[in-house]
C-alpha cells in the first residue's frame, strides 16, 4: 500500500484538463472537481428510483460540456445547443446513476493494485500516455516520476484515483457484458454471403402508379374501416397551438459598419507586416493564410469585384463586407490565369427540350426582351420582372463570376468571349433562351492573405430586440391581445402545433425552454423572451389538446392516398393472380400488356431494382426461391410482381482474414447492441423523475 499512499500524497496532475480532454461525467459526480454552477444548491433535480441526482451535479456535469465547447470553438455554445446538451447530460447522470447501482448488485470493485498499474504498469491508462508521453507512444518515467514525487496536491491526486477506478469499473463492467456476446462460425459466414452473394431474376410487375387515381373511388366507409385498422398510428400527445413572433438576432448595417471601422484601423499594421500567415493567426482572423493562386470565381463575388480586373501586387483592398465577414485583402502576387473569369448577369426564358411549340414561344419571348434592351431598357430591371431563373431574378439576373467548366457549355462559351459591357444572345441551352450581359472579366489570377473579421450583433443590438419583446410581452399580458400588440411593433405572428416531448419544432428548431414553458402553461399563457440559435421568440399558448387519438377528420387527407394504394393492390393482385393461374410464367406478361423484366446481380446490400427503384421484398423474394422456380405474387412497395430466379452467384472462399476481419466487425455492433438494450431495459424499469422544468426556461 506504500505506493498508493506516496501516489495520494504527491502529484500535481490537474484533474480538470483530464477531465475536459476525455468528456467524461462519470467522474464529475465523485470528484467536486468543479465550482457549483447556479444558486440552486442543494436542490434535487433529478429522482432515479427514488434516489436524488443533486443540482449541483447536474450544473457541474453541463457547464464541464460548456466549457469544451468553448475550449475548442472559442465561442459560447448556441442556446438551441446547450437545451440538446441539457437532455445528454440527464441522460448521462441517470444512466450513470442506473450502472453505478448495477456495478454495486454485481459486487464489481477495483484494488488499489489495479490503480497502480494503470499509472506504472505496462500499459498504463491513455490518460497518463498522453501527459507524460516519450513521443514515440510510451511513457516517459522521469517526467511521471518528477510529477509523483511532487509535495504540491494531495487533493488533486486523490481525484484523479477517483477517476481512475470509475474509469476501471466501467471498463470491468462493459468487459462483462461483452463477454455475454458470442458470434458463431456460422455467423461469419452467413453474414459473408449476405454480403457477397447475389441473384439473378426475371419478373412480371404491374405498378400502383399505372392506374389512375381518379379511377379509384375511395368512400368514406374505406376511410372508416382503415382508419378503425390503424387507429394506433394517429395516437396523438398533448398538443398546443402556439402563435409566436421572432426577432432574428442578424447583425445590422451599424453592426457591419462597426467591423468596417475596425479592419480600417488595422489596415496600416496589416500593409506593414512581414509574415502574413503570422499576422492573421495573432489578429484571430477567421480565415487562415494558404498561399495558394486563385481567379475570380474562387473568391467571394464582392471581394472579386474589389480585387479584379486590375489586381496590383502589395496592395491592401478593402475593408470589403461579404458572406457575414468583413475583409482585408493584401495582393501578395499576380500571375496569368490559365482560363478567363467573368462576372455575367443572364435573363432567361425557359422551355422544355423536345418540346417545339413552347421553344418557339420562348424565343419569340426572349426576341420580344432582346428589342426591349436595345431600346434602354435596364437589365437588371428587365431581369426581376421577366426572367425565369428563380435563383437570379430577385438579384438582377446577377450569376457572379465564374470561369470554365462551371456553366453548359453553349452558356459558358458566350459569356467568355462577350466583351465587357456587351449583351449576347439569344443562347440556347437544355434550359430554355438567355440573353447574357458581362459586367466584368479577369485573365489573372491572384495569392492573396485575406483578414476576416465576422460580424456578429453587438450587446446594444440584442438588447434592444430583447426589449422590444419585452415590451411585447408586459402590454400583451395586460391587454391580452397578443395579435395586437405584435402588430403594433410590425411584427408577424405565426403559428405552430407542438406536441408534448416533441424534438424538433418547425420554424423553430430544439428549444428545451420553449417545451419546459409550455409543461406547465395554460391557453392564454405567454412566455418569457426566449433566446434561440438565430433569433428571439415570444410565444403564446392559443389552444391546448388533450392526449387521445387524431379524429378522422384531421387524418383523412393522409389517410386517402393510402386508402387509394390498397384498393389498386386489389386490383393488380387479382389481375396479376388469374394471369399467372391461366399462363403461368413464361406467358403472363402477353395478357397484361406489359413485358418480362430482367434484374442481374441484385444483393441485399443494393436494394434498387431497376425499373421498380428501392423494392426489398422483391429481392427477398429471388433470394429465397430455388433457381428455375417462381414465386407466387407478391406486394412489394411499389408494384405487384411474380419473380422467377435465374440463377444465383456464389461468393469466393471465405479467407481467414476476412473471416476475422468480419468477426470482429460482428462482435462490435453487437456488443453496441446489447450494450444499448441493457441500460434502455435499465432505464424502462427504473422510475425517472425530471425536475427540470421547475429551474429551466
Amino acid at each position: 500500500m506504500g505506493t498508493m499512499n506516496k501516489l495520494r500524497e504527491h502529484t500535481g496532475v490537474i484533474l480538470w484538463i483530464l477531465v475536459i480532454s476525455f468528456g467524461v461525467i462519470w467522474v464529475l459526480q465523485d470528484s467536486g472537481a468543479f465550482d457549483v454552477v447556479g444558486n440552486m444548491s442543494g436542490t434535487n433535480i433529478i429522482y432515479v428510483d427514488g434516489e436524488p441526482i443533486t443540482y449541483d451535479e447536474y450544473a457541474r456535469a453541463l457547464d464541464q460540456q460548456l466549457q469544451q465547447y468553448q475550449t475548442q470553438t472559442g465561442e459560447s455554445m448556441p442556446p438551441q445547443m446547450v437545451d440538446l446538451q441539457r437532455d445528454r447530460v440527464f441522460d448521462a447522470l441517470v444512466e450513470n446513476k442506473l450502472m453505478e447501482r448495477e456495478m454495486d448488485r454485481l459486487g464489481i470493485t477495483v484494488t488499489d493494485q489495479e490503480v497502480i498499474d494503470m499509472v506504472l504498469g505496462e500499459n498504463p491508462h491513455p490518460v497518463i500516455t498522453m501527459y507524460f508521453g516519450d513521443q514515440q507512444g510510451g511513457v516517459n518515467r522521469t517526467m511521471l516520476q518528477n510529477f509523483i514525487d511532487d509535495p504540491q496536491s494531495r487533493d488533486q491526486w486523490i481525484q484523479l484515483e477517483q477517476y481512475l477506478r470509475s474509469e476501471k469499473r466501467r471498463a470491468k463492467l462493459q468487459g462483462l457484458i461483452a463477454s455475454t456476446v458470442r458470434v458463431s462460425d456460422a455467423d461469419v459466414r452467413n453474414e459473408y454471403e449476405r454480403r457477397n452473394r447475389s441473384v439473378n431474376a426475371e419478373y412480371v410487375a404491374l405498378r400502383y402508379a399505372n392506374i389512375p387515381d381518379d379511377s379509384v373511388t375511395v368512400t368514406d366507409r374505406d376511410l372508416q374501416r382503415f382508419y378503425n385498422d390503424h387507429k394506433d398510428e394517429f395516437e396523438r400527445k398533448t398538443t398546443y397551438t402556439v402563435n409566436y413572433v421572432t426577432r432574428s438576432k442578424d447583425a445590422t448595417a451599424q453592426d457591419s459598419a462597426l467591423v468596417a471601422d475596425e479592419l480600417q484601423r488595422v489596415k496600416p499594421r496589416f500593409a506593414e507586416a512581414q509574415d502574413d500567415s503570422l499576422f492573421l493567426i495573432q489578429n484571430a482572423s477567421e480565415r487562415p493564410y494558404s498561399g495558394a493562386f486563385v481567379s475570380a470565381a474562387g473568391l467571394d463575388p464582392q471581394v472579386a469585384d474589389a480585387v479584379f480586373p486590375n489586381p496590383t501586387a502589395g496592395t491592401v483592398v478593402g475593408p470589403v463586407i461579404a458572406g457575414g465577414q468583413g475583409h482585408l485583402i493584401k495582393i501578395k502576387d499576380v500571375r496569368p490565369a490559365e482560363s478567363a473569369a467573368v462576372k455575367a448577369r443572364h435573363i432567361l426564358i425557359s422551355a422544355p427540350e423536345g418540346n417545339a411549340e413552347a421553344r418557339a414561344q420562348a424565343r419569340r419571348r426572349i426576341e420580344d426582351i432582346q428589342r426591349q434592351l436595345q431600346a434602354g431598357a435596364d437589365f437588371a430591371a428587365v431581369a426581376l420582372a421577366q426572367s425565369d431563373d428563380p435563383g437570379s431574378r430577385a438579384s438582377g439576373g446577377d450569376l457572379g463570376w465564374f470561369s470554365k467548366g462551371r456553366m453548359v457549355p453553349a452558356f459558358e462559351n458566350a459569356a467568355l468571349g462577350a466583351p465587357v459591357g456587351s449583351v449576347v444572345g439569344p443562347v440556347e441551352t437544355q434550359f430554355g433562351y438567355h440573353l447574357i450581359q458581362v459586367m466584368n472579366k479577369a485573365s489573372q489570377e491572384v495569392r492573396v492573405a485575406d483578414y476576416a473579421m465576422q460580424i456578429r450583433p453587438d450587446v446594444e443590438t440584442l438588447s434592444g430586440i430583447q426589449e422590444q419583446l419585452d415590451d411585447l410581452h408586459y402590454y400583451a399580458g395586460e391587454s391580452g391581445n397578443f395579435a395586437e400588440e405584435a402588430g403594433r411593433r410590425n411584427l408577424e405572428v405565426q403559428q405552430v402545433q407542438i406536441e408534448a416531448e416533441q424534438e424538433f419544432i418547425p420554424g423553430i428548431g430544439n428549444s428545451r425552454a420553449l417545451m419546459n414553458f409550455l409543461a406547465n402553461a395554460e391557453e392564454g399563457d405567454l412566455s418569457d423572451v426566449i433566446e434561440l440559435n438565430n433569433q428571439f421568440i415570444v410565444a403564446q399558448v392559443e389552444e391546448i389538446t388533450p392526449e387521445g387519438h387524431r379524429p378522422l377528420a384531421d387524418v383523412r387527407s393522409e389517410l386517402e392516398p393510402r386508402v387509394r394504394v390498397e384498393k389498386k393492390k386489389e386490383i393488380l393482385r387479382e389481375r396479376l393472380r388469374k394471369a399467372l393461374a391461366q399462363h403461368g410464367f413464361p406467358g403472363l406478361a402477353g395478357p397484361l400488356s406489359t413485358a418480362v423484366q430482367s434484374a442481374q446481380g441484385l444483393t441485399y446490400s443494393g436494394a434498387i431494382v431497376p425499373g421498380l427503384g428501392r423494392e426489398m421484398k422483391l429481392i427477398g423474394t429471388a433470394f429465397g426461391l430455388e433457381p428455375g422456380k417462381t414465386s407466387g405474387v407478391v406486394e412489394g412497395e411499389n408494384a405487384v410482381f411474380v419473380v422467377r430466379t435465374t440463377s444465383v452467384s456464389e461468393p469466393p472462399p471465405l479467407t481467414d482474414a476476412v473471416k476475422e476481419q468480419l468477426r470482429q466487425e460482428l462482435l462490435q455492433q453487437r456488443r453496441q447492441v446489447v450494450v444499448g438494450q441493457w441500460l434502455a431495459s435499465l432505464r424502462e424499469k427504473a422510475d425517472v423523475e425530471d425536475h427540470r422544468s421547475r429551474f429551466q426556461q
